[in-house]
């Protein structure tokens, strides 16, 4: 027992040069992490673009924000929080999707967004819960042919009450 307390400041400095080694380490691959998720937002953000104007959101911008957090909030998925923002008015400052987005316009984001995604992650169906809710008339027919479209590359099951996006759908289910 005294040699473990005559020991014990030993220990202490063990641990602290643990604790260090394992900061520095987290903070590499913390870094590694964001800076791919930097990279890997410009990609994002401009293949999303490409996707807008089909859907009739020509005039809107999406960002995806990649912000660095207080260190008391850091955790196993990095030191960094990615946040998707729009703005769907010419020169209107960019907002959270959630936030700023009417009814129609999120769902079409999200459309744009898995259209993008499924590219990267080859998923072999696509669900999509009334993508086209809030639109009508041109809009939701061009919502149906990104759909149709998507569907060339994976199995698509659209659930909707537009008959634009029924239409181009090759089978139906009521």
């Amino acid at each position: 027992k005294v040699q473990d307390l005559d020991d014990n400041g030993a220990r202490v400095a063990e641990l602290q040069a643990a604790e260090k080694a394992a900061r520095e380490s987290y903070e590499a691959a913390a870094a590694r992490l964001g800076a791919a998720r930097k990279k890997a937002a410009g990609k994002l953000d401009k293949a999303v673009a490409r996707e807008l104007k089909p859907l009739k959101l020509d005039k809107a911008k999406f960002l995806t924000s990649v912000e660095d957090l207080a260190e008391d909030a850091w955790g196993p998925d990095g030191r960094d929080q990615v946040a998707f923002l729009v703005a769907t008015n010419p020169g209107s400052p960019p907002g959270p999707l959630g936030k700023i987005s009417s009814g129609g316009e999120l769902a079409r984001f999200t459309l744009a967004l898995k259209a993008v995604l499924a590219e990267a992650d080859q998923v072999p169906t696509l669900v999509f819960d009334e993508v086209d809710a809030d639109v009508g008339g041109a809009v939701a027919a061009a919502v149906g042919e990104r759909l149709a479209g998507l569907a060339g590359a994976a199995q698509g099951l659209g659930v909707t009450h537009s008959p634009q996006g029924a239409a181009k759908g090759k089978h139906h289910w009521l």
